[in-house]
């Protein structure tokens, strides 16, 4: 079987590759099954569902479940979101052979001081370039398979300035990293300059409600990046319908007003593969 580092290479070198945000393993299936190529796990959205806020507060073993569960459920490459690593250079490299255990096609991880908090908020601060360049080349050297993707996440922007993470991104990319995740850049000419000054394969956050403002998949690959992630929208999505949901239920005392915007028990049923009265199969890994 192909490893899935394999094939997000692949589909990097044909176009553009938009992944959305998957923060359960029934995401996944639906990222899948609305025509994508790839799905992302971010750690702000893993660490929201269990009711804790973007910094770093769960364990290794929480996160490698999720990203366990969305792999199989979703049969599509998954980049999975390493924060800081969960510790030092040692943590780090466990980090990379247990997503890569899990069936993860790519991690990310950043040089944010840990504990980190989302790279859209002030107040960051960042490990030396050069601690970080050793653990990006411990996490290269730990990988069973070469195409599993190392992508290094430069917090630098609103810390250090803007020369200094184009500066960071090429010692990480010298140190093994396959690809940069520029974080926080807040234009497009900001994308422009840092894929010039630093080339090679590149990642973009367009996430909402931070410091990078809409930009269309097409004009980031006009930009110069090749996979653009989307790490919270569907999460958003969801409790917004959530959170409208409760206020209507608790005002109208009925769901029945609220039927046409729910998945119905057949499109569920459709999604999992499941036909009442047969055997459900566990879907392998890669299907």
């Amino acid at each position: 079987m192909q490893h899935p580092g394999a094939r997000l290479r692949a589909l990097v070198e044909e176009n553009v590759v938009m992944i959305p945000g998957a923060f359960n393993a029934l995401v996944g299936m639906a990222v899948r099954e609305a025509g994508f190529d790839a799905c992302y796990i971010s750690g702000g959205a893993t660490a929201n569902v269990a009711g804790t806020p973007d910094i770093g507060l769960l364990t290794l073993t929480e996160v490698v479940r999720t990203v366990r569960e969305v792999v199989d459920a979703s049969g599509i490459p998954v980049i999975a979101d390493g924060d800081t690593g969960f510790g030092e250079i040692e943590c780090a490299v466990r980090t990379v052979v247990e997503y890569e255990r899990a069936g993860a096609a790519a991690l990310h991880v950043e040089d944010q001081v840990f504990p980190k908090r989302c790279g859209h908020l002030d107040g960051k601060q960042l490990v030396p370039a050069e601690e970080f360049s050793e653990k990006v080349s411990a996490m290269a050297a730990a990988r069973r398979n070469s195409d599993f993707m190392i992508i290094a996440r430069t917090d630098a922007r609103h810390v250090t300035g803007f020369d200094d993470a184009i500066d960071r991104a090429n010692r990480y990319r010298e140190a093994g990293a396959d690809a940069i995740f520029p974080e926080g850049l807040q234009s497009e000419d900001e994308f422009k300059a840092f894929a010039a000054g630093s080339p090679g394969l590149l990642l973009a956050n367009m996430t909402e409600f931070g410091k990078t403002p809409m930009i269309t998949a097409d004009r980031f690959g006009e930009l110069g990046y090749r996979m653009v992630i989307y790490p919270l929208s569907m999460m958003r999505l969801a409790m917004g319908e959530v959170v409208r949901g409760l206020s209507e239920l608790r005002q109208a005392g009925s769901v029945e007003p609220m039927l046409d915007r729910m998945q119905s028990r057949q499109e569920l049923y459709a999604l999992l593969g499941y036909t009442p009265g047969e055997e459900w199969r566990f879907p392998a890994r890669g299907e």
